[in-house]
């Protein structure tokens, strides 16, 4: 007997290095929309205006394309081969999230898309039917972890990103919307049981309650959305972290289950430069140093005002100088970094 169309589908995302792949309505997780609504209620986005701009899609996929019948939701791993909180204690170092350590993932997860969408194109007209697709990588309002979820791929844990039982948390999702009715696969529940280790480690206390997020004290969106000047109080909690966080990621348990990285552009070529380099990047020196990379999107300013925040948490008094050769920096929040980062250490 000749493999259904969705088990050739999934057998081909397998094959282009998906590490799972798992099919739901596009109305599958009814939720979405008021969680949604009761955390922007809450002001928990902070500064991610767009959030709310497109609250309609992002709350009701089928609002973001109607004639859609299935979405079909795939997880790509970047599991790293050390443990990424090493760093954190080389005080003069950055510590890089390890989904920023390679090449934009957006780039990868979309090309990838891309040629398993057109491949169900013509697999589909090869078997008499009519088929058209849409492919989204988290740029687009689509609220990927609970489709994911519904899917079957995970399920959102304590820390809300989403995590499997044989693929941990360390992975990129990403979308393929169709018209094609395929038969959907069983919801996936969570098994984080009385586990609290995420919570417990957060350096800035980011999570009020299990499986919910405030924003505004998360490193990751301190370091990569929020614009201006951090709060004082959670400055010293970044410590070393100039771009993401990864200790929620890092310390769940079932990453000893997290499927191998497959993709040579996620290795590390980042690392854990010194400080001290990093915060004398001119404007064109950080576009040439990030190219290619995910950290290019936050631009010098917001970089060079990270890396003076963990300048000012070292407790290396031999980098106030560095610091001090900021202070009359044109970016009037890259001068304030620079000025407590100086108070910080002398």
């Amino acid at each position: 007997m000749e493999p259904s169309l969705k088990e050739w589908i999934v057998a081909r995302a397998l094959e282009e290095g998906f590490s799972k792949v798992g099919v739901c309505a596009p109305d599958a997780a009814p939720q979405t929309a008021g969680r949604l609504r009761e955390w922007l209620g809450e002001k928990r986005h902070g500064q991610m205006g767009w959030m709310a701009e497109r609250e309609q899609w992002r709350g009701s996929p089928p609002a973001l394309w109607p004639e859609a019948r299935s979405v079909i939701m795939l997880a790509e791993s970047y599991a790293p081969e050390i443990n990424p909180l090493a760093v954190l204690e080389q005080r003069d170092r950055a510590a890089v999230s390890v989904y920023a350590q390679g090449k934009d993932y957006h780039d990868l997860v979309k090309r990838r898309l891309k040629r398993l969408a057109r491949w169900l194109i013509d697999e589909a007209r090869r078997q008499g039917l009519t088929c058209e697709v849409k492919v989204f990588v988290d740029t687009a309002p689509v609220m990927e972890k609970p489709l994911a979820q519904a899917a079957g791929l995970g399920w959102q844990g304590k820390h809300t990103n989403l995590l499997g039982r044989d693929i941990g948390n360390w992975v990129f999702l990403g979308s393929i919307f169709t018209t094609l009715d395929l038969p959907k696969d069983e919801a996936e529940v969570s098994h984080c049981g009385s586990c609290t280790a995420c919570l417990d480690i957060c350096p800035t206390r980011a999570f009020p309650a299990p499986y919910q997020l405030d924003a505004r004290r998360c490193i990751s969106y301190l370091t990569i959305e929020h614009h201006g000047p951090v709060d004082e109080e959670l400055r010293p909690l970044m410590g070393n972290r100039i771009y993401g966080c990864d200790d929620c990621l890092a310390i769940c348990p079932w990453n000893k289950f997290a499927a191998q990285a497959r993709e040579i552009g996620y290795s590390p070529r980042v690392g854990a430069p010194p400080l001290a380099e990093l915060a004398m990047l001119d404007d064109a020196g950080f576009r040439q140093r990030f190219s290619g990379s995910p950290i290019k999107r936050i631009g010098r300013n917001r970089f060079v005002r990270n890396v003076l925040y963990a300048i000012g948490n070292s407790a290396e008094a031999g980098l106030a100088p560095v610091a001090a050769g900021l202070l009359s920096d044109e970016d009037a929040t890259v001068a304030d970094a620079a000025r407590w980062a100086v108070a910080r250490l002398v």
